[in-house]
């Protein structure tokens, strides 16, 4: 059975954030609050807790996992991100985006696109999330939690616990967060390229809605 942490939204408790970040450690899987939606989220470089994640969504190997980062200086270990780039990320982060780069060596080969070696990168705009990445000191492997039966992600903490409680390790009951999916953003070329429309706005990208 799942443990059940309720962390208040705008004071998370350090005591359970710590708690929570060792949960991270040891190869658990952990549901948390974002910007966004609820969040399945692991350690960056945990093989098995990743393959939980998409045996819980039934994503295939080909499915674009996210690293969610606390900062700009976090992100450009992981992603090769030029002065363009650079600008784009700090006059948008945190908030309700996942960008698509580069991925750099850092980032294990399973986590990237198998074909154009990328990775979606975020930074969300939530003090919950925030104070996780902070204390774990790393990156979270992470997915949206919208399970296959679903038509959009889960909101409310208590029945996602019923419905997960013998497949995830913890879940962090932050109150009730959006259902939107992020805005995907494709950094890749000359210049930004909608992926999906979501909760972010496109306006600062140049991009026509």
């Amino acid at each position: 059975m799942s443990q059940f942490f309720t962390i208040h939204p705008d004071n998370p408790n350090p005591r359970l954030i710590r708690q929570a970040a060792e949960v991270l450690r040891n190869g658990g899987v952990v549901v948390y609050p974002t910007d966004s939606c609820y969040a399945l989220g692991c350690h960056l470089d945990d093989k098995e807790a990743v393959a939980r994640i998409r045996q819980i969504r039934k994503l295939d190997e080909h499915h674009h996992m996210t690293l969610m980062c606390r900062d700009l200086s976090e992100i450009s270990r992981y992603a090769r991100v030029d002065n363009v780039q650079f600008r784009l990320l700090k006059n948008n982060t945190p908030g309700s985006y996942t960008f698509i780069l580069e991925a750099t060596k850092e980032v294990p080969k399973r986590l990237q696109h198998p074909k154009r070696s990328t990775i979606g990168i975020r930074i969300p705009d939530h003090p919950v999330a925030l104070a996780l990445l902070e204390e774990l000191g790393e990156p979270i492997s992470s997915s949206t939690l919208i399970l296959p039966e679903e038509e959009g992600p889960l909101n409310d903490a208590e029945h996602i616990r019923d419905v997960l409680e013998k497949r995830v390790d913890l879940v962090i009951d932050g109150g009730a967060v959006g259902m939107d999916f992020t805005t995907v953003i494709d950094l890749t070329g000359a210049v930004p390229v909608l992926v999906r429309r979501g909760k972010g706005v496109i306006a600062p990208f140049g991009i026509e809605a």
